[in-house]
């Protein structure tokens, strides 16, 4: 089995174990078949970006079944997608590239992540 990539091409490492995210819940942002949501983009949250996918329908700030809820500054495993909205309309957070997977590149510009890495 070979090693996740991140998007600098190096071997995928670890997003956050505090609160654990991913996909898997393993603390990467590894994903698979079932995740349709791609959710590889390892970002820090912030209160903005919080405010803005709540604003879309998905409140992370609020616990759910097995999600503690997220605080500005937890670092989490977002969807590819939703975090190209968030940087179209201004409030995209900082990215972790080398805990960022390489799958994200299908769905966000290197040069973007890039600009916005932590």
């Amino acid at each position: 089995m070979t090693k996740a990539q991140n998007v600098l091409g190096g071997e995928l490492e670890t997003c956050c174990t505090s609160p654990m995210t991913g996909y898997y819940r393993d603390g990467k942002c590894s994903t698979g078949a079932g995740d349709f949501g791609v959710h590889v983009v390892c970002a820090k949250v912030t209160a903005e970006f919080l405010e803005y996918t709540k604003a879309q329908g998905n409140d992370l700030s609020a616990p759910g079944a097995n999600f503690p809820g997220l605080k500005p500054g937890d670092c989490w495993c977002l969807c590819a997608s939703r975090w190209q909205e968030a940087l179209d309309v201004g409030v995209a957070p900082l990215v972790n590239l080398a805990a960022t997977h390489a799958s994200a590149l299908e769905h966000v510009d290197l040069e973007d992540l890039k600009q916005h890495s932590i």
